[in-house]
């Protein structure tokens, strides 16, 4: 059940809330957060001084931020990961715009880790989603299939992390920031170079028209000041039509919205006859799970995913392990 903000009212007129929330946003911006984080951890820290009577944090500290967090968990029956973003926005607020330092939170009640088996489609049920898919929707979920990319991965892909000559792809925006490996399918190479020589086409005539810059990184874009015009760094998938960056003031043509790939996938679940809840995720679960059906090891589908801890692996072997059982029922028995 997703949370609802039991405590809705009208935006407060208080200086000192606008104030702190500028000052939220700058330290977010100063730190190079994504724009979407800063709009959570902004939306955060709000619903935080609404539950408390639209008191400062200053005035408040652990025991509030505590009661505010079980409250998501008790009351608004938050998931485990939903509790956890609420808690590292305000800790980001306490650590990193007041300066102050909380003592470990004993007195939160967690939000309960669904147990739920991954949604894993079948090589056939892929293939029946995959065709009722068109256009750069169906390129990008092959790739993702083909892969085992987040959806955001494939998105944010730079062209020169395409390798077509060792049919590699290097994942830089990766979660944790950690880059790695993985393979390009022989069989959408051809199709994705395609897919590449009209964008360069594109992109010239961006560069003729005054155009042609793409987002960097801060750090990168002060090192290199005018990498952002060069191909290598475009985005595999840019979105149809330039638009105007609310930071910067500079007109670029951002990567594709990853809302259009969601739905052009659900729309193929549905039409395929799929009742399986599957998503873009779902594709990066198949991976693995089809990886180690073909007897690849542990450790290289860890590698190839990008997993921290071999254990987060493991729950493709443990989902396969319960699918090969094999037990037979006693009716048919």
């Amino acid at each position: 059940m997703p949370y609802r903000d039991d405590v809705s009212r009208s935006e407060p007129q208080l200086s000192s809330m606008t104030k702190l929330l500028d000052q939220l946003r700058e330290r977010l911006h100063t730190l190079h957060y994504s724009p979407r984080t800063e709009a959570t951890y902004v939306d955060w820290v709000r619903r935080f001084m609404l539950f408390h009577s639209e008191r400062h944090p200053v005035e408040m500290g652990a025991a509030e931020v505590e009661a505010f967090l079980s409250h998501l968990a008790v009351v608004g029956r938050v998931s485990a990961s939903t509790q956890n973003q609420a808690k590292s926005a305000l800790l980001f607020l306490y650590r990193q715009v007041l300066a102050v330092k909380l003592p470990w939170l004993d007195g939160v009640t967690n939000a309960q880790h669904d147990e739920h088996l991954l949604v894993v489609l079948t090589k056939r049920e892929v293939g029946q989603i995959l065709m009722r898919m068109s256009g750069i929707n169906a390129l990008l979920a092959r790739l993702l299939y083909g892969t085992g990319m987040r959806l955001m991965e494939g998105v944010r892909l730079r062209v020169q992390d395409v390798n077509f000559v060792g049919c590699e792809i290097v994942v830089r925006e990766s979660q944790g920031n950690k880059g790695r490996g993985t393979m390009l399918p022989n069989s959408l190479a051809e199709a994705l170079a395609t897919h590449l020589a009209e964008l360069k086409t594109q992109h010239e005539r961006d560069l003729a028209q005054g155009a042609g810059e793409v987002y960097l990184p801060p750090t990168l874009a002060r090192k290199y000041p005018n990498a952002g015009h060069e191909w290598g760094w475009q985005y595999v998938f840019p979105a149809v039509k330039r638009s105007t960056d609310p930071r910067s003031g500079v007109q670029r043509r951002h990567h594709l919205d990853e809302k259009g790939v969601q739905r052009a996938m659900k729309r193929a679940v549905r039409n395929a006859g799929i009742t399986k809840a599957a998503t873009p995720h779902t594709l990066r679960h198949s991976f693995a799970t089809h990886l180690l059906q073909s007897g690849y090891d542990i450790c290289t589908v860890q590698e190839l995913l990008g997993h921290k801890h071999v254990e987060t692996t493991m729950r493709y072997m443990h989902a396969l392990n319960k699918s090969r059982r094999g037990a037979l029922s006693p009716l048919d028995g």
